[in-house]
């Protein structure tokens, strides 16, 4: 027998049944054993039990899996347990509805797994009690980097990049989270020449400021494995090559792999001055963890003395969503202690929100934002002067 190694496992609650009913092996066995036959599953054998002084087990074997339900009278409740696998496929939910129909139960709760090939499955989490549910359709790259798990996967939204279950980029949409952190700081900056970017190992905010007229970039990433693995895998980006001639400096992109912290130290020493400086990592989180460090005060206040005069640091902040906004919360009051000018852009993709900082105090920076997004050489192809204004509107609960 060829069967395909994928399946569905549903696991069903019924309650308010009536309570004869959950003891009476013969109707329940010819039930489920009507409801399997309806679904298109093939019945091997059946075997049961009566328990005193109540309840029934009535558990089918299958030639695509297994099928139980077990009773409990005296609440008349019932567990019922559907595993199909192969090209049956969701035959496991249609038994199992089939079933409900026949015991006519008050309440149901049922839950349906897919497990198998074509069941991975990315749970990201978006605040408390709430994940997103990524189906990955293929695993590309699955690995532990010394710093990361990273997982590189083929989705509905395209090829995409996850760091410890978050999602970083997905091809679809990288365009619009790349551009909504970058676009704010090329038109905020007094002119656009040198470029640091800590993290963002995707490449492409190296390649975006190239493209809008830097002509030096240092992008800085600690995590080489994950920086190569983007450039092999991804659509989007660095090339191996590109990547390989910018590790030896060859051309307007230098990559260094190294430590952010570090870097920005010895760039101190150096007297190095950037027109805008770049952080894109992973969200910091609630919780303590190792890279919360380049979130904080300290880490801003070395990015700020880099900073050439009118230029902006812009920082991947965080969510603005209620229900997972606390580190974004952090990071303003972080950059309007650090500032003078703090101008907040809300991207259209996910829930991100980016904030650009700049030493000198300008009364009304959009306005000059919206002037010179007409002479950048870059052509945003996700942001014009409307998105400008809309996105530098601070979220409410930034104002109170």
């Amino acid at each position: 027998m060829t069967a395909e190694f994928t399946g569905w496992h549903v696991l069903a609650e019924f309650g308010g049944v009536d309570t004869d009913l959950c003891d009476d092996l013969e109707r329940l066995e010819s039930a489920l054993r009507e409801s399997l036959i309806a679904a298109g599953v093939t019945i091997c054998d059946v075997v049961h039990k009566k328990f005193e002084p109540q309840g029934v087990t009535v558990l089918a074997l299958l030639s695509e899996s297994h099928a139980s339900i077990h009773t409990y009278p005296e609440s008349g409740e019932i567990f019922v347990d559907v595993f199909t696998c192969g090209s049956i496929g969701a035959g496991a939910t249609k038994a199992v509805e089939l079933l409900r129909d026949k015991l006519s139960p008050k309440e149901v709760r049922m839950k349906v797994v897919q497990r198998g090939h074509g069941a991975e499955k990315i749970y990201e989490p978006v605040g408390d009690g709430l994940t997103r549910i990524w189906d990955l359709h293929e695993v590309i790259v699955d690995t532990d980097t010394p710093y990361q798990h990273m997982v590189i996967a083929r989705t509905d939204q395209g090829i995409s990049l996850f760091s410890d279950d978050d999602r970083q980029s997905t091809e679809f949409s990288q365009v619009t989270y790349h551009e909504a952190m970058m676009v704010p700081a090329f038109v905020l900056a007094e002119k656009l020449d040198r470029v640091l970017i800590i993290g963002s190992g995707e490449g492409v905010a190296s390649q975006m400021s190239v493209a809008a007229g830097a002509t030096h970039v240092d992008h800085v990433d600690i995590d080489q494995r994950e920086v190569e693995l983007c450039a092999r895998h991804l659509p989007y980006g660095y090339t191996p090559e590109e990547l390989a001639a910018a590790v030896r400096g060859e051309g307007p992109v230098h990559v260094h792999y190294a430590d952010g912290w570090d870097f920005l130290a010895k760039a101190q020493e150096a007297g190095t001055r950037y027109d805008v400086i770049v952080i894109d990592l992973p969200d910091e989180r609630v919780e303590d963890a190792q890279h919360n460090r380049l979130y904080e005060s300290e880490f801003l206040s070395r990015c700020k003395a880099l900073l050439a005069p009118g230029g902006v640091l812009s920082a991947q902040a965080g969510c603005a969503t209620m229900w997972r906004n606390e580190t974004l919360k952090r990071s303003w009051g972080r950059f309007h202690e650090q500032f003078a000018t703090v101008v907040p852009y809300g991207s259209d993709e996910h829930e991100w929100t980016f904030l650009f900082g700049l030493n000198e105090k300008i009364d009304d920076p959009v306005r000059g934002m919206t002037d010179r997004l007409a002479l950048l050489p870059y052509k945003a192809e996700t942001i014009d002067a409307r998105a400008l204004e809309r996105g530098a509107i601070e979220p409410y609960a930034l104002r109170r």
